[in-house]
């Protein structure tokens, strides 16, 4: 292969690098980490950085002889696979997981570990499911959507008609009409918002003032049960953010916060901080820093387990009569601004936690929107 054919596959590998969907990290002759995946970061949450250099056994903990399938893999020039063996990190419990060492072509005594868990191919399998399933019903919905909503507004025009003549026994049901249609039309209104959500325009936003006009709105309506509590960072510099996306995104949070405790009284906790740690791997191989940390922690009781890989799924709900589309609005959102959206949840508290960049240095926060 010419060096001309090497630069050109470069940014090509980098991409594929980046891309895989499971742990993978390259050994030295040492048997010293010289590089991870992003997958492998989150994996053993660390950064590549302070990976970089330590001896692989002091970063896992693998229920296998693998100093001696290290060896083999290098002296045979082979890949060699595990499977079903537990691997740890000392920071989280061990899972069951299928291992493959294959030393790398080009350097015979460098090794390429890819660590699958065994619940991974699952969820990446339900994942990729939900995904070509939630397309489809977008796509019906939205093409239907503008067509259902125009006889649905004739219908609770026509009940409210009926409603002047007749008694209060017969109103409440012309009234029921006229709710349940509303409710429709609101669903409605909701997919054709996730269809057809515009590109955001960034300027530097105050993300304290995104937040209290979300926790004002949420208070005098869907949060009036909850107690909001405060913990911010004054500090934090502006993000570069869509105001308007970014308060929908807040709004959506704070009321499935609400709504987790199904009408009893609770807390959210809104807190935000910077974490200069917290670098991203971004689809082109470039690695991107998201310092700007918000919280949305509710004490309610958590996420079914059996729902918590696909909760930022279109269509994937927790609740009795849940669309399943405000936390998919709220991924969408988050990833047009180039940020990172997660959580955490166990019964008596979840956390949701956007992490977004900082607005570059010398951005005009006044400028009209469109202008950074």
């Amino acid at each position: 292969m010419t060096l001309a054919e090497r630069e050109t596959r470069r940014p090509v590998l980098g991409s594929i690098w980046a891309s895989l969907p499971t742990p993978a990290l390259i050994i030295g002759p040492d048997d010293t980490v010289t590089e991870v995946n992003p997958a492998a970061e989150v994996f053993l949450n660390h950064s590549s950085k302070s990976l970089s250099g330590q001896p692989v056994l002091d970063r896992l903990a693998i229920d296998a002889p693998i100093e001696e399938i290290f060896a083999r893999a290098r002296a045979n020039q082979s890949a060699l696979f595990v499977n079903e063996v537990d691997v740890g990190t000392g920071e989280r419990p061990p899972v069951s997981c299928t291992l493959q060492v294959s030393p790398l072509s080009d350097a015979p005594e460098m090794l390429l570990l890819t660590i699958a868990p065994r619940e991974l191919a699952d969820r990446l399998g339900r994942a990729q499911h939900v995904k070509s399933a939630a397309k489809s019903a977008i796509g019906m919905s939205e093409m239907l959507a503008h067509e259902i909503k125009n006889p649905l507004a004739g219908i609770a025009g026509a009940a409210q008609l009926l409603s002047m003549g007749l008694g209060p026994e017969d109103r409440e049901l012309t009234e029921l009409i006229v709710l349940e249609t509303r409710r429709i039309v609101k669903l409605l209104e909701q997919v054709e918002q996730f269809g057809n959500l515009r590109p955001p325009e960034q300027r530097p936003v105050n993300i304290h003032d995104v937040l209290d006009r979300a926790r004002k709105s949420a208070l005098v309506g869907f949060a009036t049960h909850m107690q909001v509590v405060e913990n911010y960072d004054p500090s934090l510099p502006p993000t570069l953010g869509d105001m308007d996306q970014l308060l929908q995104v807040f709004l959506n949070l704070l009321k499935n916060a609400s709504e987790a405790s199904k009408g009893q009284p609770g807390t959210i906790t809104i807190h935000t901080f910077y974490d200069l740690s917290l670098r991203v791997r971004m689809k082109d191989g470039t690695s991107r820093r998201l310092p700007l940390q918000v919280e949305i922690i509710d004490d309610g009781p958590g996420i079914p387990p059996d729902i918590a890989a696909e909760i930022f799924e279109p269509f994937v709900s927790g609740r009795e009569n849940g669309t399943g589309l405000g936390l998919a609005l709220v991924s969408k959102i988050v990833g047009d601004h180039g940020g990172l959206v997660n959580v955490d949840s166990v019964p008596g508290r979840t956390v949701f936690r956007i992490s977004l960049p900082i607005a570059p240095k010398g951005s005009d926060p006044d400028a009209p929107q469109g202008a950074a």
